[in-house]
């Protein structure tokens, strides 16, 4: 409803949510965080505390700036019940050591407290999760039907486009396909913000990522995001954690999720229980608060091949779960959180100088040789394309090694290096006679 100017309502309404706001910012101001590090209370891992004025997300913010900083958190204490936000995280680097360096530690105390100071008004700035403003890259953000040479098809569009590939990141589950792609104008090396070509670029990766249960999405825009985690609001917005029994019958071992409530104390228990692996604790806690749960309390411990999460919560409007549906809806969308990023397949990465249509000649070359992408992550620092595809043939099995060595010895053996396990190889024994089509793509002139 609207006043007219001078109506007493609309004044006292102003005045009364300008004295909450200001109010607010000033108990904030008051209240700074703490981040505190400490080296010598555990043997075998660093434990950061962070203490600071609650709000909605903390939770996430901090989790996201520790998976940032790539640190692995291997046991957690959280609480925020009330108006502070108290946790303890134990933490270690990638190689599974203590932090010992004083000038790293104080680079991740000051990114840590820099990171909730801004996003909680405790600065000046805000730093908003989400798409930001940049004139650097254009923007893509595509979900729909996975298939076998999707990738492909959708690097090749791009190229044919005029459009050069800087960064991307591709998770497929459930049958269900996102993309994240940073892409900029082939000829200037800017973002593209011609009004009519986006438009084109949009139709024409609409028509590829469309499949035939759902209809697919695409969005075009100039801004920042953080891919991660908003792959994953795309999947749960696309309900790729809907399955069918079938499905689920011949998916991975499942993790073990449970939601009960704790009528006394009015909160849902969360429980879960998988094998661990790099950034679930993002994953969990990405999922529960795109869902619009708090966390209230809570622990983690991930020491050991199983990691175990559990969280006491409520709704953002204070209720606990109070149906077997949103319970049901709650265990599914966590599992998908869980698998989404659990890499399927065998990891290839690409090391090489990076040039205009390289994503789509190697993605092509996985496709004509019967492999589909089931993950990418496609970076570029400075002149350096660094890929990272996960891989299988097209029904679903291991690679045929005699597949993988031709692929090789087109692209490069110093260029293209397998990773992860040699499971994911079927012996010449096992392989059958495959096709190859091969082209001049990769000679020295380009890589």
């Amino acid at each position: 409803m609207a006043f007219a100017d001078g109506d007493p309502s609309s004044s006292s309404s102003c005045s009364s949510w300008d004295s909450d706001d200001e109010y607010q910012k000033f108990i904030q101001k008051m209240n700074p965080p703490r981040v505190t590090i400490d080296n010598t209370s555990c043997a075998n891992a660093t434990t950061i505390h962070v203490d600071s004025a609650n709000k909605y997300g903390i939770l996430l913010e901090v989790v996201q700036v520790l998976t940032d900083l790539k640190l692995i958190v291997k046991k957690a204490y959280i609480s925020s019940d009330g108006g502070w936000f108290m946790d303890v995280f134990n933490v270690t680097n990638q190689s599974g050591q203590k932090i010992m360096d004083e000038f790293v530690l104080e680079g991740i105390k000051d990114y840590i407290y820099k990171s909730i100071a801004t996003s909680s008004c405790f600065l000046p700035s805000r730093r908003a999760i989400g798409v930001e403003p940049s004139s650097d890259y254009t923007l893509i953000e595509l979900t729909g039907t996975d298939r076998p040479g999707l990738l492909s098809e959708v690097s090749a569009v791009l190229t044919n486009l005029d459009c050069n590939v800087m960064n991307a990141e591709v998770w497929t589950h459930n049958k269900r396909a996102a993309a994240v792609i940073q892409v900029t104008d082939r000829k200037s090396g800017l973002a593209i913000s011609d009004v009519e070509r986006l438009g084109r670029i949009k139709e024409r990766l609409r028509n590829v990522f469309k499949g035939r249960s759902r209809d697919a999405k695409t969005t075009v825009a100039m801004g920042i995001t953080h891919t991660e985690r908003r792959l994953h609001q795309m999947m749960l917005e696309d309900r790729d954690y809907e399955r069918y029994d079938k499905d689920r019958a011949n998916a991975n071992p499942m993790p073990m999720v449970s939601v009960v409530n704790w009528l006394q104390k009015d909160y849902s228990v969360v429980t879960m229980r998988c094998k661990d692996r790099p950034k679930l604790l993002f994953d969990t806690v990405c999922t529960l608060t795109d869902m619009q749960y708090v966390v209230y309390h809570g622990s983690v411990d991930t020491e050991g091949p199983q990691a175990y999460q559990e969280y006491y919560i409520r709704h953002i409007d204070g209720s606990p779960v109070n149906s077997e549906a949103e319970r049901k809806r709650i265990i599914q969308c966590l599992e998908a959180a869980i698998e989404r990023r659990v890499s399927e397949g065998l990891e290839l990465e690409l090391s090489t100088v990076d040039r205009v249509g390289l994503l789509s000649d190697v993605t092509r070359i996985f496709r004509e040789n019967g492999l589909t992408v089931t993950r990418a992550e496609v970076s570029t620092k400075g002149n350096k394309a660094i890929n990272t595809f996960y891989v299988r043939d097209t029904a679903g099995s291991t690679v045929d090694l005699k597949t993988l060595e031709a692929i090789r010895q087109e692209i490069g053996q110093t260029v293209l290096q397998v990773k992860g396990h040699p499971d994911h190889l079927k012996s010449p024994a096992q392989e059958s006679p495959t096709r190859f089509l091969f082209s001049s793509l990769f000679r020295p002139r380009s890589l």
